[in-house]
């Protein structure tokens, strides 16, 4: 393992952060541009990206930054080079086949040599990056043709059975994980090289969701060296990693595996009360879709206070699809003006309490009980309350 970082220090910071950007998907709802057209079509990717943005910016007032040109958003070029099919339905976004039937199997194949440049759909998305980069001249276009932590990979190639393999097969399993981070690192590299930039950097980050699905027990067998063999070779510096719907057990690991920054997105079993208290990982707070729909301005601005308040080092927000209509619009904007106002105050000396004491006596009785349900508890207050 790497050394920790100064948790102390790093806690010790008053700075609070914010982001709100644009997505691909805000793109593709402003200008009506069907997502299967947008992810196949390359003239229908540009139009979303030409139209796309100028609206995005006039929908939010220039409140919301937007997304860099980049191909199509597809998390799965690696296990597509692998050998899973990828499917591109109507309305939907891309999803995948589990190419192998077996541990057996899955060794095998990984021994094999792949040319990540020729494999799986690899010289499409590579064509579909020059002709991108033809109708913006002097943008930097990305190849956003990606790949996944480990645990995510080992299920995307093998399915459910991946989740049997640990208890079946135990031993052989270790040796699986070991070979899928050696493929996830050997695509790194040829990412890299597509991209002008070096393979080992002072930062790195990585998104292994479905890690969250192993028990607590299991992560230091079948999680942590292969985290620790990702890190190391993608980085010798700072570590960062996005893992939806962690419970509070795992939290100590994400100290043992010397993250210094954690993006827990969505869980329903977390909120920054529950963080703060379970490890000492700085964190960001995400506020999102569906939450946001049930939500007033009141309690988008509570939503910002209380997260600082409560330790989160920042809030973000994604701006997809339903944040585009005109009924999210203004929620959108109450999140960039809090957020403005809370970093301000931070930054000029005020305490954590001190904003806190900004949120809304309802906000105060409500966050943080029920918040990740599917449904905002804010939406059970008497009916929902919608702005």
């Amino acid at each position: 393992m790497s050394p920790r970082p100064d948790y102390d220090a790093l806690n010790a910071r008053n700075s609070f952060t914010w982001s709100c950007a644009g997505s691909q998907a805000a793109l593709r709802a402003l200008t009506g541009v069907p997502i299967r057209e947008f992810n196949l079509n390359p003239d229908a990717c540009i139009e979303a990206y030409r139209r796309g943005r100028p609206l995005l910016q006039e929908r939010f007032h220039g409140q919301v930054s937007a997304p860099g040109v980049s191909t199509p958003a597809v998390s799965y070029g690696h296990v597509n080079c692998l050998g899973a099919e990828l499917i591109f339905p109507e309305g939907g976004e891309v999803g995948h086949t589990h190419p192998y039937s077996s541990l057996q199997e899955a060794l095998r194949r990984l021994r094999e040599p792949v040319d990540w440049s020729r494999a799986g759909m690899t010289p499409f998305f590579l064509d579909f990056r020059e002709q991108l980069q033809k109708a913006f001249p002097g943008e930097r276009v990305g190849l956003a043709w990606g790949d996944e932590g480990p645990v995510t990979t080992a299920y995307e190639l093998r399915g459910e059975g991946f989740f049997m393999d640990i208890y079946d097969d135990p031993e052989r399993t270790e040796q699986y994980m070991e070979a899928v981070t050696d493929s996830i690192l050997s695509f790194h590299r040829w990412r890299c090289a597509q991209e002008g930039r070096p393979p080992v950097a002072p930062s790195g980050g990585m998104v292994d969701d479905l890690s969250s699905l192993l028990a607590p027990r299991l992560w230091p067998r079948f999680v942590l060296p292969w985290w620790e063999k990702r890190f190391q070779g993608i980085t010798t510096g700072t570590r960062h990693a996005h893992v939806e719907n962690l419970g509070e057990e795992h939290l100590p690991f994400l100290e043992e595996i010397g993250l210094t920054s954690f993006d827990p997105s969505i869980s329903p079993r977390l909120n920054p009360q529950i963080i703060k208290r379970a490890c000492r990982v700085p964190f960001t707070w995400r506020l999102g879709a569906f939450h946001l729909e049930e939500m007033t301005v009141q309690d988008v601005h509570d939503f910002v206070y209380q997260s600082c308040a409560d330790g989160a080092m920042g809030v973000t927000m994604t701006v997809e699809e339903l944040m585009c209509e005109d009924r999210n619009v203004p929620k959108v904007l109450a999140f960039v003006e809090a957020a403005k106002r809370a970093q301000q105050m931070t930054a000029e000396g005020a305490t954590r309490a001190d904003v806190g004491a900004l949120v809304s006596p309802t906000g105060r009785a409500t966050l943080w009980e029920g918040w990740c349900g599917f449904l905002s508890p804010l939406s059970t207050r008497g009916g929902a309350r919608k702005q």
